[in-house]
């Protein structure tokens, strides 16, 4: 029985590309942690912002330069999402009471 080849597209071999996905992981494990009272009215944005930064790149990766770059735009609007998720759950204490409690 012969090889099957495995496809791979460009995208994947990027650095950037490979911490967003390490990124995603970090953000559903952080979310995973969050008491279940405020689960869902922020983990559900904070995941989505956080697939939308791969998603991003990977749409954009194949493309020109100017609209890879255009792309790479639209995944820092996903980023700054995370920080404002990040930042209401520090706020409301969510993150520290997942350390304490986990």
């Amino acid at each position: 029985m012969g090889k099957t080849k495995e496809i791979k597209f460009k995208f994947e071999d990027l650095t950037l590309y490979q911490k967003s996905l390490d990124f995603i992981n970090l953000v559903c494990i952080t979310c995973n942690r969050f008491p279940s009272e405020k689960n869902y009215r922020l983990t559900s944005p904070f995941i989505r912002a956080a697939n939308s930064i791969a998603l991003k790149i990977t749409k954009g990766s194949g493309d020109t330069n100017p609209q890879f770059c255009r792309f790479l735009r639209i995944s820092l609007g996903s980023i700054k999402e995370c920080v404002v998720c990040y930042t209401i759950g520090n706020n409301h204490n969510i993150l520290l009471l997942s350390k304490i409690n986990n």
